[in-house]
């Protein structure tokens, strides 16, 4: 792998893609291969379904008077995620200063957003067959990576993940390099919310590919977090309207309302468990740190309790509806036995009226 600027967008585009189908339908026309982390052993780092990676083509871009080849992939994860990868490679010669002024030129230009778009759509009809309730969402992460295959103590990574060439205060630069990591003199990663610096020596992508799964994460937790702030907005209006109605027909509309919430729980409590075990570092520790502090940087965490606090409220709703329930129930059942207690005496005392 050369030295080169990924470029990436993460999209939703379902809520599930079958990446069996996904080989199959690829494969017809690309080679396709599953993600696979080369540097460690594989019970490392366990995959429950590795995302299916397939290279769309090469091109050029002129960037301001400079011109940048680019080859364009993109990687299918089961999670209804579909990633579109952009590399541009930086011409050889000044290397860090060519690395420096794209990073300069793409903060402030939008030429490339066609690209994703067109890539994207492609992809997106391929796959129609393998998607199961397929949409676009109107969710989307960008995310950079400064990729380098050498790398000298004087170069300053400041200005590559700013995308700025203004000084900068010391206690700013503390908080942009504190992510930094290292585990041999040939490598180097910092990671910040927008973007990474990769130096890998050897050529190696693994420290990228476990970057884009943090990124495909935190996408599918803001499109949840979404799905269940307006099913909460719902669900009040709901039970609002229910209020107005009359007593006999609002045991009806409770358990419509409860049927939807139980299936509505089922299926986020499903996409958690799938989300948990989408990627296990075991052994790692290199590897586990990186991937640890990337959830930690893109703030999943926060996204994960928003979606556990709105699932307490949904489920304690339903709660409170199901207590609603049973109390008409032993209202209507009371009122039957009445109804029934009286009607039997007046049958009895009816023969004294003969």
């Amino acid at each position: 792998m050369q030295t080169s600027l990924w470029l990436y967008r993460l999209y939703d585009i379902a809520d599930e893609i079958v990446l069996d189908r996904v080989e199959e339908i690829l494969g017809q026309e690309k080679p396709v291969s599953r993600l696979r982390l080369a540097r460690v052993r594989p019970e490392a780092i366990v995959l429950r379904n590795p995302p299916v990676a397939v290279e769309l083509g090469e091109g050029q871009f002129v960037l301001e008077g400079e011109v940048y080849q680019a080859s364009y992939s993109a990687r299918v994860y089961d999670l209804g995620v579909v990633s579109i990868i952009v590399r541009l490679v930086v011409p050889p010669g000044d290397v860090y200063g060519g690395m420096r002024r794209l990073a300069l030129v793409l903060a402030q230009t939008e030429e490339l957003e066609p690209v994703f778009a067109e890539q994207l759509e492609h992809v997106q009809k391929a796959l129609a067959p393998a998607l199961i309730r397929g949409a676009q969402r109107d969710v989307m992460e960008e995310f950079s990576i400064f990729y380098f295959r050498e790398w000298h103590p004087e170069w300053d990574p400041v200005p590559l993940l700013l995308g700025e060439d203004e000084p900068v205060s010391p206690q700013l630069r503390q908080d942009l390099l504190r992510h930094s990591y290292s585990y041999t003199p040939e490598d180097l990663t910092i990671i910040s919310f927008d973007g990474a610096l990769v130096y890998e020596a050897g050529g190696s992508t693994d420290v990228p590919d476990l970057l884009e799964m943090a990124r495909a994460q935190l996408l599918e937790l803001r499109y949840y977090d979404g799905v269940l702030t307006e099913e909460v907005d719902r669900m009040y209006d709901a039970i609002e309207d229910v209020g107005r109605a009359g007593r006999f027909r609002r045991l009806g509309h409770y358990r419509r309302i409860m049927t939807h919430l139980m299936e509505l729980v089922v299926d986020i409590t499903e996409f958690t468990e799938r989300l948990h075990n989408s990627l296990k570092v075991t052994e790692d520790m290199y590897y586990a740190r990186i991937y640890t502090a990337a959830l930690a940087i893109f703030r999943t965490k926060m996204w994960m309790e928003s979606i556990e606090r709105r699932l307490a409220v949904i489920q304690q709703s339903y709660s409170l509806l199901s207590n609603e329930v049973i109390t008409e129930r032993f209202i209507w059942l009371e009122s039957a036995i009445v109804i029934l207690f009286v009607l039997e005496i007046i049958l009895g005392l009816l023969p004294f009226f003969k």
